[in-house]
């Protein structure tokens, strides 16, 4: 019988309906504005789609010119719910979502399950939202892939990384980090603050706090590697949720970030 970790946040952070939540991504997307590139590597807000979904949709609209040759997604976000030491596997074989179903790496994820840093713990995924708000728009873009989904906890930037390289690939392998970054500054003092943290990953200088991003170590992890592919990053939108949808005596920072090839930049 096959283990499929049901939606979590369904009806919060996003859309239970499936046919309201095609809506409202197609709406995201269509929006989005049009970047002429070739993504490795994302990074990519997890907050509730009205609050972050607009920019969210920057980076994945982005993926236009690759996603007829994507197969594979590795997903890495931070836990929010349940701590764990290293990087956690879901210890299921699919992930559901109200747009329908995606099969896990069951390949990939043996092959890093061999590293020391690398668990299985179904409940750190079970209500973890970081990830799962990233399977629609994935779901919307890309056509058939497979997932290998990874939840952050108590790690460094070289354990993510050594996972990273494990599994990099070739075109086929997109990578993705959930993060979003400060949380409940005020608007002025997060703008200045995220504008830091945003210049620090666009010169892939690491490390980047958890005060400053809640996925600072797969950030930081993508920025190792990132230095070591020669990846080049591009700023794709910069907003918060004082420019969205909540109020702007507390906000939270919200990046799209594209990592590119040098030899795909545009």
């Amino acid at each position: 019988m096959l283990v499929v970790r049901p939606p979590a946040v369904a009806g919060m952070f996003y859309p239970a309906d499936a046919d309201e939540l095609a809506r409202q991504l197609a709406q995201f997307l269509d929006l989005a504005p049009l970047f002429d590139l070739q993504p490795k590597a994302l990074i990519v807000p997890h907050a509730g789609y009205i609050y972050s979904g607009s920019i969210a949709a920057s980076a994945y609209a982005a993926l236009r010119n690759v996603a007829h040759r994507i197969r594979r997604v590795v997903l890495l976000g931070p836990t929010h719910r349940v701590a764990v030491r290293g990087l956690a596997l879901p210890g299921v074989e699919a992930f559901d979502t109200p747009l329908g179903r995606v099969m896990l790496d069951g390949e990939a994820a043996q092959r890093i399950a061999q590293l020391p840093q690398v668990c299985v713990n179904r409940a750190t995924h079970a209500e973890e939202h970081a990830l799962e708000v990233q399977l629609p728009f994935l779901q919307s873009v890309l056509d058939d892939f497979t997932l290998l989904p990874l939840a952050v906890g108590m790690a460094d930037a070289a354990e993510v990384a050594e996972v990273l390289e494990a599994v990099w690939g070739g075109d086929e392998t997109l990578i993705v980090i959930s993060s979003d970054l400060s949380h409940y500054l005020p608007y002025p003092t997060a703008c200045r603050v995220d504008r830091e943290t945003v210049d620090a990953i666009l010169k892939l200088q690491q490390p980047i706090a958890h005060e400053r991003a809640c996925g600072g170590t797969p950030v930081s992890g993508l920025l190792l590697a990132a230095n070591h592919h020669h990846l080049a990053p591009h700023l794709l939108d910069l907003r918060n949720s004082g420019d969205t949808a909540g109020s702007r005596e507390r906000v939270v920072g919200y990046a799209a970030i594209a990592f590119t090839e040098n030899n795909h930049d545009r």
